[in-house]
């Protein structure tokens, strides 16, 4: 008998022969998103009122609310979500093994 050694990507399609440069395309991703400078508090708050025409202090007592009625919502219903922008959802895991 002969066994000839034939590519794994000759017998896989397209979108498995190319998950390991996915994967690495991903891993860039994170890693420049761990890298990036986040908006603090208070640079949000400004943003906000430039483009509303309100005052910084009162966006700011707003953001506080909206982060206390997010909170609220996860704990109660496990779910938050801000339409149009994101959605908060709590999951139960088991507990892993430390190593």
């Amino acid at each position: 008998q002969v066994c000839k050694k034939i590519p794994l990507a000759a017998l896989a399609p397209d979108s498995l022969a190319m998950a390991p440069m996915k994967a690495m395309k991903a891993k860039a991703t994170m890693k420049a998103m761990k890298s990036a400078k986040l908006m603090s508090k208070g640079a949000l708050a400004t943003e906000l009122a430039d483009a509303a025409g309100l005052k910084k202090g009162e966006l700011s007592k707003v953001l506080d609310a909206l982060a206390e009625i997010g909170s609220r919502e996860v704990k109660k219903n496990g779910k938050f979500t801000l339409p149009g922008l994101c959605m908060i959802k709590t999951r139960k895991k088991k507990a892993t093994k430390g190593g």
